[in-house]
């Protein structure tokens, strides 16, 4: 956590931020969230009226959402109907200008949870969220406070 902010410039803008897939840009990405939830089991410890939890397991999921330009994803995803699981490896970038450096993070073993084959509306814009999970996650770049 930083322990000092000289000036609001130095919030993270998202705008700034990529995504890569198995090595490609995914230039219609607007958002991407991953994250890692742990699974507790309940600990009564004798001499304590407050019951505590240990972990015992954490998943890797998240979700990108992307703007519909193209076919690509669900041709990508079409073998899932003949059991095929296909995983790949995401690298998120986020890098605003103002800020103190990158932040890279390397999501390994990504299975995407679903495919949207339509999901459109009169007028609007179309975006797909694609939901995913992950079995792996490195912390490439990291930005330091200046």
């Amino acid at each position: 956590m930083a322990r000092n902010i000289d000036s609001a410039k130095r919030v993270i803008n998202g705008t700034f931020g990529e995504l890569w897939k198995d090595g490609v840009l995914v230039a219609e990405t607007t958002a991407c969230q991953a994250k890692f939830t742990k699974t507790k089991t309940d600990v009564q410890l004798c001499g304590q009226m407050m019951v505590d939890s240990k972990t015992t397991s954490v998943k890797g999921s998240g979700s990108l959402t992307i703007h519909k330009v193209d076919s690509a994803w669900i041709r990508e995803q079409m073998d899932v109907q003949n059991g095929v699981d296909s995983r790949h490896t995401l690298i998120t970038a986020l890098k605003d200008p103002d800020s103190w450096g990158t932040e890279r993070i390397a999501l390994s073993n990504v299975s995407f949870d679903d495919v949207t084959l339509a999901d459109w509306k009169a007028a609007t814009m179309g975006s797909v969220t694609i939901p995913f999970t992950f079995t792996g996650a490195k912390l490439l770049d990291a930005i330091e406070e200046g």
